[in-house]
């Protein structure tokens, strides 16, 4: 197996990385960081004088000190003699290394110093600076973690944003899988420690990074015996996990025994808002959004403060074209500050050396690292801000934009209306008036769905923080000198007021009847509506300059950047087709990562084997170049297609390709996997 190439970043001071770690250890609040290897080399027929070089590293064996030991010693023979050190060959001898991996179950950081040659010190380091005994229930935990860290941070959208990070797959047999379910198995119940994806209000013992993880890895490696096997064993203990054994059965094809998990289950927890979730979920996928609806909404009555619940109502009252309750519902939902991950925070390196695997060098991938930021704030959307906007975005790829205007305006209190009420009554309070309509589910208002914060709790964000961390750098003032079709929405939705003429017909009076009807807009939500007219506003002067140039048999000069923004745009407002060919267009003048895993996802949606495998293997190819071994996406996208064509297909098609032989061996490793678990259609 071929392995990546090892980057380093030079201190300017020796071991300034190490101290940068341990001052962060106070601030992480999640998974932690990937794992840091500290070197320290020096030339033997050189000057002697020392130097210190870092990276970052995901997926290595952290079940003791022995085996982070040894991926340092293998270091030794891959940056030893006869190094390329930016664009020389020169001979450097590792004097010592550090590994550091962070368990955070237990707030600590597991270190491991190596001496050359011989010595191995292991230790552990609280927040506090303090050293303390690595005991073997800290390194089990310390194993859990790497391992989720390694699923967390492999993701190919993650790997512009930490530089010099090797990514391995922690899993490459069933017996690395047995060790990681086992280990699942025995700290289950400590898994709300390790915090919660964005969406999710308060980690509970079926909400939170592990749960996540798990169902992640049989999600990528189709082993859904396994995981039903380990959510049985641990449904003894706690009833709550049928949701996530219903869940792997639903996937695994059993149908029939998941629901009847749900059926039982749900008499003993009727409240169980992940259950009910579950069950909506089944219903929806069966077409019955119908029956879907009454299980949304107990889990909303059932969980108010969560806001993955409401989100579920909204989107099947958008499946049922009820758009003023999805509106509705959308507007009730309570919204989270954005958490980052825990990346890695190092002291500017003084020069880094990014080596290329040949192996990997496949014509045009080597430079595209560093992409051009999209400027769009629809873009920069996180957390339960992102997942609102797919939600709205939904609702106008239905509906249209003017009616999507008109439905706020139905339910939402305008600016107008909300000035002739104050100025009509001094003694009514409008605030309160707007939100005594009828609500979601007959008997509560949208303040019902947010409770005060509480210990534990995610941080509700304020006005100010919907527009820092929700919206970043959102401009409420859309440029007016382009002619579009789109209209601008006003405050609150002045666009289409409910407004009618007095009995004598003077326009100059108006009375607004429905204004008690009606509920106050959040100011979150007014300004996704913005986020999404600008998203609009662009796209539709995007796709008339297009038509113009076509009409006149002309090219439309774009740059690369530009039609791989159009791409993501495109994308976000439904608009496939649109999408597939900006990036087309994108990959005719260079490549882009980005646009092959767009392209990607329409090459599986059409059964395009070629056309897939060609995009697997350039982004396999350009995953090594950047130290990368490990895609779950991509392994997933390797083991459907096996499943669907055979191995025997696939590896032809592959081999049916003019890349270079070396591109092509990367991407069978892939296969490989698949043959190991014994997936699907595996069998040579």
């Amino acid at each position: 197996m071929v392995q990546p190439a090892v980057p380093e970043l030079v201190e300017v001071d020796l071991h300034e990385s190490i101290e940068a770690r341990t001052e962060s250890l106070l601030t992480l609040r999640q998974l932690g960081p990937p794992d840091l290897v500290h070197l320290v080399k020096v030339q033997p027929k050189g000057t002697h004088k020392e130097i210190g070089t870092y990276h970052h590293v995901t997926g290595i064996d952290a079940s003791s000190s022995a085996s982070l030991a040894a991926y340092i010693n293998t270091l030794t023979y891959s940056i030893g003699e006869n190094q390329i050190w930016f664009g020389r060959p020169q001979s450097w001898k590792i004097q010592s290394g550090t590994y550091c991996c962070y368990n955070a179950f237990s707030r600590v950081d597991m270190r491991v110093d190596v001496n050359f040659p011989g010595s191995v010190d292991a230790y552990a380091i609280d927040e506090r600076n303090d050293r303390r005994v690595a005991t073997e229930a800290l390194w089990l935990e310390t194993y859990l973690c790497s391992v989720l860290r390694a699923f967390t941070y492999a993701e190919d959208n993650v790997q512009t944003r930490i530089v010099g990070c090797r990514r391995f797959n922690p899993i490459v047999s069933t017996e690395a899988e047995h060790r990681f379910l086992d280990a699942a198995e025995r700290l289950f119940a400590k898994g709300w420690q390790l915090g919660s994806d964005p969406e999710v209000q308060v980690p509970n013992l079926v909400s939170n990074h592990l749960t996540t993880g798990i169902l992640k890895y049989i999600h990528t490696t189709g082993r859904y015996t396994s995981g039903v096997n380990l959510f049985e064993k641990l449904r003894t203990k706690f009833p709550e996990v049928a949701s996530l054994l219903a869940r792997v059965l639903i996937d695994a094809d059993e149908e029939v025994k998941a629901v009847q998990l749900l059926y039982e289950t749900i008499k003993i927890l009727p409240l169980d808002h992940s259950l009910l979730n579950v069950q909506a979920d089944f219903c929806q996928s069966k077409g019955r959004s119908d029956l879907a609806l009454e299980c949304a909404k107990r889990a909303v009555n059932s969980a108010p403060s969560e806001f993955t619940t409401w989100a579920k109502l909204a989107e099947i009252y958008i499946a049922l074209e009820q758009y003023e309750m999805a509106l509705l519902t959308l507007n009730s939902c309570p919204m989270f500050t954005y958490q980052e991950r825990d990346f890695p925070r190092m002291p500017q390196p003084v020069k880094m050396h990014l080596p290329i695997l040949q192996d990997s060098v496949i014509d045009e991938s080597l430079d595209e690292y560093d992409v051009k930021p999209d400027p769009l704030p629809a873009a920069s959307l996180k957390g339960t801000f992102a997942k609102a906007y797919s939600l709205l975005t939904e609702i106008v790829a239905q509906v249209g934009w003017d009616t999507l205007l008109k439905c706020r305006s139905n339910v939402f209190v305008m600016e107008e209306e909300y000035r002739h009420e104050k100025n009509a009554s001094n003694a009514t309070n409008a605030s309160t008036t707007a939100l005594r309509g009828n609500s979601v589910d007959g008997d509560r208002t949208p303040e019902d769905g947010e409770k005060e914060k509480t210990n534990g709790e995610k941080e509700k964000p304020s006005v100010e923080d919907t527009v820092t961390n929700g919206v970043a750098g959102l401009s409420l003032s859309a440029p007016t000198d382009e002619v579009t079709v789109i209209e601008k929405p006003g405050q609150s939705g002045e666009a289409a007021p409910t407004e009618v003429e007095n009995e004598d017909g003077d326009p100059d009076e108006k009375n607004y009847t429905q204004f008690q009807n009606k509920r106050l807009c959040e100011r979150w939500l007014d300004n996704l509506f913005m986020v999404l007219y600008e998203d609009l506003r662009v796209y539709t002067i995007w796709r008339g300059e297009i038509q113009k140039q076509k009409m006149k048999n002309l090219p439309v000069e774009k740059s690369a950047s530009d039609w791989e923004i159009h791409g993501e745009l495109a994308e976000r407002l439904h608009h496939s087709e649109e999408a597939i060919e900006a990036y087309r267009n994108c990959l005719n003048i260079r490549f882009s990562s980005k646009a092959f895993r767009g392209l990607l996802a329409a090459q599986e949606k059409a059964k395009d084997v070629r056309g897939a495998l060609n995009s697997i293997i350039r982004l396999t190819a350009w995953n090594y170049r950047w130290y990368s071994e490990f895609s779950p996406s991509l392994l997933n996208s390797v083991r459907r297609l096996i499943a669907e064509e055979g191995a025997i297909k696939f590896r032809n098609v592959v081999q049916s390709t003019n890349l270079p032989q070396a591109a092509l061996d990367l991407t069978y490793h892939y296969s490989e996997l698949c043959v190991a678990f014994r997936s699907s259609g595996s069998e040579m």
